[in-house]
């Protein structure tokens, strides 16, 4: 690994936690230069909801490739898009009753994030946006001004302004009601809060802790901004394409946001892609007006059209919510014969456990990793361990990594009384 500590930026990351030399990855497992194997709760930070190097994906991207498929062609017209299009609106948005247009930003999120903000500003003729506490958004200006993290906001080295930031659900304690301190800033003029042009969400915070809004506030939250006339913009960057159970994370909650970006798992793959949904009296745009070089890659249409086979049916869906009463057993289980105390929430298949002793996360998954499981932290601290399993993994290898979990906190755990004593 000398090359990379040699000639990589310090601003590197994950490598720090995971340290070592991967080579190849299928399905739920990761295999490193010397043979050892990994079984992966991280997904790439949610890129991968249908694990590694999935059949379905990878041969219709191998034979587009190699037919000489188009790579790259900025925002012309592509059979690979039309046909990513036309799938999307078959499999995804009529089944919902949903009418959604299409915008293709920048491969990231971010850029998904930086598109959704300029269109609301632009629609409304309103410059500030309004957040939610430990949200997170993206790292580029205009997402970061809407992130929570205040490490990360600092490294944009500029002032962050146009946005509001407010308590998300449970904030402030579990009895107080955000959403009514939200209505009572928007109604009164002496509140120093003008009407914001959107209001932007993660139905699950996932960069934040795993903080999970209920569907009752998440219908209240729409009720007001219907009220005010506010965008409602849905980050489902990291919690849509099935993360939570539907393909979209609001789904159980019954509403239609204006806009949503989508990102990470979109393309299926791995490969980058963002998408914008408008709804359709909101494409005000004019020519170019927002635009990028890598608006649209081909091959990722291709996997992400292929993607979608997953949704045809209810099956994933399904298994997904039957997975997620497992963990969520598990995990409870867990904290409670251990003895530790803890917190244990999630949606789907993306669970937390924050600990009260905030140091413990990051002892676990260092654990973990030891043990052949890759699992990350999360939160302000970095005090709430992070479960994002594959959704197409397997129970055994599910269950198996619980149990490494739990081998891990019970070490963790003794080496502290150890050291204490």
């Amino acid at each position: 690994m000398n090359i990379f500590e040699q000639y990589e930026s310090e601003v590197r990351g994950y490598c720090r936690a995971f340290p070592t030399v991967f080579s190849s990855a299928k399905g739920a497992w990761m295999t490193d230069t010397s043979g050892q194997r990994y079984l992966d709760f991280f997904s790439g930070a949610g890129v991968l909801n249908y694990g590694h190097n999935n059949d379905r994906m990878k041969q219709p991207l191998v034979r587009y490739l190699l037919g000489d498929g188009i790579t790259h062609t900025l925002d012309m017209y592509s059979e690979a898009k039309q046909r990513f299009i036309q799938r999307f609106n078959d499999v995804i948005l009529k089944p919902r009753g949903l009418s959604y247009k299409f915008q293709f930003p920048g491969p990231t999120g971010t850029n998904a994030v930086e598109a959704a903000l300029k269109l609301a500003r632009k629609v409304t003729g309103r410059q500030t946006v309004v957040n939610f506490t430990n949200a997170f958004h993206g790292m580029t200006l205009g997402a970061l001004a809407v992130t929570g993290n205040s490490f990360k906001r600092a490294g944009a080295g500029v002032p962050l302004s146009h946005a509001a930031s407010v308590p998300f659900e449970g904030y402030l304690g579990k009895d107080i009601d955000t959403l009514a301190y939200l209505q009572a800033m928007l109604e009164d003029s002496g509140s120093g809060i003008e009407i914001p042009a959107a209001v932007i969400l993660e139905t699950v915070q996932a960069e934040g802790g795993v903080n999970v809004a209920s569907m009752q506030w998440l219908k209240r939250l729409r009720e007001i901004t219907a009220e005010h006339g506010i965008l409602l913009i849905i980050d489902d960057i990291q919690v849509g394409c099935g993360r939570t159970g539907g393909f979209f994370s609001f789904e159980d909650a019954g509403i239609e946001p204006d806009i949503i970006t989508l990102s990470k798992s979109l393309s299926g793959y791995g490969l980058p892609l963002a998408l914008v949904l408008m709804k359709p009296e909101l494409d005000v745009w004019a020519p170019g007006e927002h635009n990028g070089t890598f608006r649209g890659h081909c091959p990722a249409f291709v996997t992400a059209t292929a993607a979608l086979d997953f949704w045809v049916d209810n099956d994933l869906q399904n298994a997904v919510k039957r997975k997620a009463k497992l963990v969520e057993q598990r995990l409870t289980d867990m904290v409670s014969n251990i003895g530790v105390k803890a917190d244990v929430r999630g949606r789907g298949l993306i669970w937390g456990v924050e600990f009260e002793d905030r140091a413990l996360a990051g002892k676990v998954s260092a654990a973990c990793f030891e043990r052949g499981l890759i699992i990350e932290t999360a939160g302000i601290d970095d005090q709430v361990l992070k479960l994002l399993p594959s959704l197409t993994i397997e129970q055994a290898d599910l269950e198996h990594g619980l149990e490494i979990i739990e081998q891990s906190l019970q070490s963790v755990l003794q080496d502290d009384l150890v050291q204490a004593d």
